[in-house]
């Protein structure tokens, strides 16, 4: 009984324990939910101004722009997938993944070779676990992405595509892995207990300013200086990081409001335990105090009846 007793001590102080750093993950993690939607937030007004202008940009100049026209026959596509650099996020990294492996499946239905680009060690250290080829990956920035990171990642993307799938190479100081289209595989942040994982096509680019309430009847003349065609080729690859970058920051507060779930779900998981072994600690304790009875009183009769034999 005694040996029950100290076991069941010892995990309740290593449930204790794990409790607290739950708690504290919990914690850290709903401040920086708050963080990263400000980011959203502030990012959004570029994000809107950036598309307007290049939607009066698309109506005036001359479409031939390579990020704007799709190719006549797309032989390899580049998937962009978004994970965390850590873990305890719940489902997240799990959700990117499995949409991310839909649409790969549906690329190479299609026909279509598939380049793979990743942002996050959890994604980087599945798919080369298991041996899959990785055209490029960058870690170390998902929790707190700058737009910098994401420039980064465009510039690489948007190489590729110009490049295009008659390029052969691996990406890199080798070459580069020429793409016909690109796909962004992000999270969406719609609430604290709402996170979507999603597929969207990144290019050929497809300005889309529905959002802005303009229509193409009441979109107001421009002159441009200079002309729209080189003011287009200027702000392309501007507006192609500006969707990574959003993409970055919606998936780093899902990635936080994941990690607040299941560190809060962790931390219930704690209480349930301790409430359990500290029940099963005091019924142990009380066995072994009525069996110490039993034998003091059992050990006190046997003395008294050899008491009155004598």
């Amino acid at each position: 009984m005694a040996g029950q007793v100290q076991a069941l001590r010892r995990r309740i102080r290593t449930v204790k324990s794990t409790k607290k750093i739950a708690k504290a993950q919990e914690l850290v993690a709903t401040s920086r939910i708050a963080k990263a939607q400000e980011r959203v937030n502030a990012s959004r007004p570029y994000s809107v101004a950036i598309t307007k202008v290049l939607a009066a940009l698309a109506s005036n100049a001359s479409v031939d722009n390579p990020l704007l026209v799709a190719r006549e026959r797309v032989q390899r596509a580049g998937v962009l997938l978004i994970t965390s650099d850590r873990g305890l996020a719940g489902a997240y990294n799990a959700n990117a993944i499995r949409t991310a492996e839909q649409l790969i499946a549906q690329l190479r239905s299609e026909g279509k070779e598939v380049a793979l680009y990743v942002v996050g060690r959890k994604g980087t250290g599945y798919y080369r676990f298991r041996n899959r080829e990785i055209a490029a990956s960058w870690t170390g920035f998902s929790e707190r992405p700058s737009f910098a990171d994401a420039k980064k990642i465009g510039d690489a993307l948007i190489e590729g595509f110009a490049a295009g799938s008659e390029t052969e190479g691996t990406f890199g100081p080798e070459g580069i892995a020429g793409v016909d289209e690109l796909h962004i595989v992000s999270t969406e942040f719609k609430s604290l207990m709402t996170q979507n994982a999603n597929a969207k096509p990144l290019a050929p680019v497809s300005v889309d300013e529905d959002d802005q309430g303009q229509s193409e009847g009441l979109r107001p003349a421009y002159e441009f200086e200079p002309d729209a065609d080189e003011l287009l080729d200027a702000l392309l690859p501007k507006y192609l990081n500006t969707r990574i970058y959003a993409a970055l920051l919606d998936s780093a507060a899902s990635e936080s409001a994941s990690r607040r779930r299941a560190m809060k779900s962790a931390s219930d998981n704690a209480d349930d335990l301790l409430k359990r072994y500290t029940r099963e600690m005091n019924s142990a304790r009380q066995a072994a105090i009525t069996q110490e009875i039993s034998e003091i009183v059992g050990g006190a009769n046997a003395l008294a009846a050899a008491g009155s034999d004598v």
